[in-house]
């Protein structure tokens, strides 16, 4: 038997041990599902699947019970990798080197809501955050596409999502303290708060492990979710700056061409052959709102009110619209996170890049965001448009690649005292990697 081996058997008798058989499991299947995400959304990743597979699996019901785990797996010199839902796109949850998997989903308590911020444990979904804080009259200053992530998952993997217009990224205050725990063998949780909890956020469990956040919180608006279409994606773009520098600012714009728009899950509110635009903005600018798309040539198809209206329109912002694109289909689809006044000004320059390319729309208030997707050729055509991309102005991030892109330097000189022997979601933190520089990266 191998050395590795014989250390992850005994990792597992300690963790029964620990935890109880409930918790720990080597079941081939369950190993199988722990070592996956959404990675076949990148032909360029999917082509180089299967990443890793888990020796074995933990599913914690707590921060304390992932903090148990991280320092049993580091005592025993086992990889160490912690997902949430799975949710994300580019392989930063596969345990490359194998190793133990511990899974969050059951660590979803809600510790405290209070006026300003909440508290709740790295496994719990962000919808149920805004339930919560909706309940008390507040909001989450901002939450992925995907609202279903957990909030581990979303500080450790994502970046923003709805309420970005507002508050930018989720490394630019959204994060007022975590709870994390280190690859040093000893299940102390360490609270960190302001540019300390910083060296957490989005790299991937590289640096230190989340078992607990904290969030800010904004006071509740009366938010609605409001769909509009347009003949042609022309219109479309000519308004989503207009309505994203509003004050106050909506939490959400988002538009598609008629192509991707008819890719969307059937909606009264999306017309077949027009082109989409879906906006969840404070309910006392919807007589401006209207005013601005009519006056460009758009009808209001929908106006609905309360929290599901908002998490749909959020299902259906950033990667969401890309995914159903790519599913709709025929042949492989590739796609580009890109950012810069041009995307709404020389729509036909950005598409001409890569041929039958398609643009997905999102506002913030300084320059207009998006994902650019387009038929699947190779990674050389991938990296060719890159360069042509920038050299019309459209900043660009490689998604195709799941090395931390973030703050590298600092998060490799905190990885050195938080994780000494280099056991926390190993083969992510590469300081030699080049693909995600090969391009402007947005930031």
């Amino acid at each position: 038997m191998s050395d590795t081996a014989t250390r992850v058997l005994s990792l597992e008798d300690e963790l029964l041990d620990l935890l109880g058989p409930a918790a720990v499991s080597t079941e081939p299947r369950v190993r199988e599902r722990a070592s996956v995400d959404g990675s076949p959304m990148s032909p360029i990743i999917a082509a180089k699947l299967p990443l890793g597979l888990a020796d074995l699996v933990v599913f914690a019901a707590d921060a304390e019970q992932i903090a148990t785990a991280v320092a049993a797996a580091s005592r025993h010199g086992v990889p160490i990798t912690v997902r949430g839902k799975g949710t994300g796109n580019y392989g930063q949850a596969i345990p490359m080197h194998g190793g133990l998997v511990i899974d969050t989903t059951r660590a979803k308590a809600i510790v405290e809501v209070g006026d300003g911020y909440i508290t709740a444990e790295a496994g719990t979904p962000m919808v149920l955050l805004e339930q919560a804080a909706w309940a008390a009259g507040q909001a989450l200053w901002m939450y992925p596409s995907t609202a279903q992530s957990t909030i581990g998952g979303f500080l450790s993997g994502g970046s923003g999502g709805t309420g970005s217009i507002a508050y930018g990224s989720n490394d630019r205050g959204f994060v007022a303290a975590l709870d994390v725990v280190h690859a040093d063998g000893s299940a102390e949780i360490i609270h960190v708060e302001g540019d300390d909890a910083q060296k957490y956020v989005h790299n991937y469990g590289t640096a230190g492990i989340i078992v607990r956040a904290t969030v800010r919180l904004e006071p509740l608006r009366e938010w609605r979710g409001l769909w509009a279409s347009f003949p042609d994606f022309a219109g479309t773009l000519s308004v989503v700056q207009t309505i994203g520098t509003l004050d106050p600012s909506p939490r959400l714009v988002s538009g598609d061409g008629p192509e991707i728009s008819a890719s969307l899950p059937s909606d009264e509110a999306i017309p077949e052959g027009r082109s989409s635009l879906r906006v969840i903005l404070d309910a006392a600018q919807i007589d401006t709102v209207t005013a601005i798309i009519e006056g460009a040539g758009g009808r209001v198809e929908a106006v609905r009110e309360g929290p599901q209206a908002s998490i749909r329109l959020s299902m259906l912002s950033y990667n969401h619209p890309i995914e159903w694109y790519q599913k709709s289909q025929p042949h492989e689809v590739f796609h580009l996170e890109v950012a810069g006044a041009p995307l709404a000004d020389d729509i036909e320059a950005i598409e001409s890049v890569f041929p039958g390319s398609k643009l997905h729309i999102e506002s913030t208030k300084a320059f207009p965001i998006g994902m650019l997707a387009a038929p699947y050729v190779s990674e050389d055509d991938v990296y060719r448009g890159i360069a042509e991309l920038n050299a019309i102005g459209v900043g660009v991030h490689n998604p195709h690649q799941w090395n931390v892109d973030f703050n590298v330097e600092q998060t490799i000189e905190t990885a050195r005292v938080t994780d000494p022997n280099g056991l926390l979601n190993p083969g992510k933190l590469n300081p030699d990697y080049t693909g995600a520089r090969k391009g402007a990266i947005i930031s």
